[in-house]
């Protein structure tokens, strides 16, 4: 391997490993907020999709282009109704039943979509939906170790989103173009909440400091340059590679809940994250 080709091999693990990092803080600076501080699901939604709209903004004028040049208002709404229900979910969950519950649904969500459109799922593909499936339902079902149900439902529909949002991204062009407008277009989303959640009542539209912290890091590093991040390693990645690494962001997500929020990894847990995860890869396998 020349020096040339090694270099490239190193910045594209670096920004891989950025962007699944990033992607896992997603979970861990929204569970952290809600659950340590006092700002609420719908102002740290509304904080995260500003912060995340300016930082993008701003790169994308770098760059000499229109902010809104890019993404479109299905796009933005897909991406509204993934953070809301994001946030409103982990009131009630840890930072790893959630990344679960969310990863699972959006992978769900494409798989159906391609099953719709004439895919044909055989073999380890099917038995790897089965397999994910069956950690889903294995994860939800009732018992003392059980997430609260509103608020899994809650986190599966920002996954079945965030799977939407993804399919209509495909043909959207330059996807940091794409993922500003988006971010920008969702703001009048954004401010119907806050101003919705302001006049609800006395524990909605609270923020304290602590709290618009965790959502200004979570809009602007870990969403906006998550996602350039991300795009940025894409292109050095193979399609099969690419899905294959976001297998670890329940995984960091569940490690980062345990080692800084202290939650608990139990058994039922880990019995589901080993067979959706290990689901999804089945479902992702490419024979060379």
């Amino acid at each position: 391997m020349s020096e040339t080709q090694g270099g490239g091999v190193a910045r594209t693990a670096l920004l891989t490993t950025l962007a699944m990092l990033a992607f896992a803080g997603n979970s861990l600076f929204c569970r952290l907020a809600l659950r340590d501080t006092e700002i609420d699901a719908a102002s740290f939604t509304a904080i995260r999709l500003a912060a995340g709209a300016l930082v993008l903004a701003a790169l994308l004028m770098l760059r000499g282009k229109r902010p809104t040049a890019g993404g479109s208002w299905p796009m933005a709404a897909m991406l509204f109704a993934y953070a809301v229900c994001f946030s409103f979910a982990y009131r009630d969950l840890t930072a790893a039943t959630g990344a679960l519950l969310l990863f699972g649904a959006v992978q769900f969500t494409m798989t159906g979509y391609g099953l719709w459109t004439g895919e044909q799922i055989r073999g380890l593909k099917l038995v790897g939906l089965l397999l994910a499936l069956g950690g889903l339902v294995w994860l939800l079902l009732p018992g003392l170790a059980a997430p609260p149900l509103l608020a899994a439902a809650l986190m599966l529909v920002a996954g079945a989103a965030w799977g939407v949002y993804s399919l209509l991204g495909k043909g959207a062009g330059d996807p940091t173009a794409a993922t500003g407008g988006n971010f920008l277009r969702s703001l009048p989303f954004a401010a119907a909440l806050a101003l919705t959640a302001t006049t609800a009542g006395t524990t909605a539209g609270t923020v304290d400091h602590t709290g618009a912290l965790y959502a200004v890091l979570s809009g602007a590093v870990t969403s906006g340059l998550g996602y350039v991040l991300w795009y940025a390693a894409l292109p050095m990645l193979r399609a099969t590679s690419a899905a294959t690494v976001q297998l670890s962001v329940p995984a960091i997500a569940a490690l980062g809940g345990a080692m800084l929020l202290a939650e608990p990894v139990t058994m039922r847990l880990l019995v589901a994250s080993v067979a959706v995860l290990g689901g999804i890869a089945l479902t992702i396998y490419r024979k060379n």
